[in-house]
């Protein structure tokens, strides 16, 4: 278990989640995660953060009743400036939906989109750092961008987060990986027309987990979907599921 720090701007520093109904939503994770949960800054209305051992994971807020949007988990892309930051996605063929603005003490937001629609955040850290916890059962470990194909939005990453790209040269992978000063912090992955036409370009994240089998299994039982079954990948075995809002994710066990 490795406590996070101030991330360098580019990396994702947190996850979180839009949802109708918070207390069974936070049921679910709690079940599935481990996650304990602590009240968060209220300017968006009722928000939680979701914690290991006492330490921050990951946010859920609900969304008000007449808000009728895709719920999906947001990665937030870290940034010394979210102002600065929100003009240059402006600038970059980005659209700038909410913000930039201050979450009490914790930060300074944005809620944004890129070029293919996808939507992510900015996050300015003040008293709140973000993720600070990693690599154990109930983490968020990877985010990865599924989208048509990646030139166009790799692009567009490099310009407004400074990240060196690092392409896979392949004939049948489309799929860059995003450097934040040598090191690796997120993927970009064109997946052509197998990208989902109800959802369209999107982060997914990515949370460890001990046993993808078995929490497959009480995914399932706890009134979710499993969308991929799990399988064995490079580097590890990963299934793709859904909460019982829709919300999809992946878990994976990275050892």
């Amino acid at each position: 278990m490795t406590e996070a720090t101030r991330r360098k701007p580019g990396t994702p520093c947190w996850v979180s989640l839009m949802v109708h109904g918070l207390d069974a939503t936070q049921e679910f994770y709690g079940e599935l995660f481990g996650w304990d949960f602590q009240p968060g800054p209220q300017q968006l209305g009722p928000y939680v953060r979701g914690l290991l051992d006492g330490k921050e994971v990951a946010g859920i807020g609900q969304l008000p009743a007449d808000r009728d949007l895709p719920i999906a988990w947001t990665t937030y892309l870290a940034s010394d400036d979210a102002d600065d930051t929100a003009e240059s996605i402006h600038c970059s063929g980005g659209t700038v939906a909410v913000g930039p603005l201050d979450a009490g003490d914790a930060g300074r937001m944005v809620i944004c989109s890129d070029p293919s629609g996808a939507v992510f955040g900015v996050w300015q850290a003040a008293d709140h750092l973000g993720t600070a916890v990693a690599g154990t059962h109930g983490t968020p470990v990877w985010n990865e961008l599924l989208t048509q194909e990646t030139d166009s939005v790799a692009k567009f990453y490099r310009t407004v987060f400074g990240y060196e790209l690092d392409p896979l040269v392949s004939a049948d992978m489309d799929f860059v990986t995003l450097l934040v000063e040598g090191r690796p912090v997120a993927a970009l992955r064109g997946v052509g027309n197998a990208l989902p036409r109800d959802r369209g370009a999107h982060w997914m994240t990515w949370f460890e987990v001990t046993d993808p089998d078995a929490s497959a299994r009480q995914v399932v039982d706890l009134g979710g979907r499993v969308l991929h079954a799990p399988h064995d990948v490079a580097g590890g075995r990963r299934a793709t599921v859904a909460d019982p809002e829709g919300a999809v994710f992946t878990i994976v066990r990275t050892a």
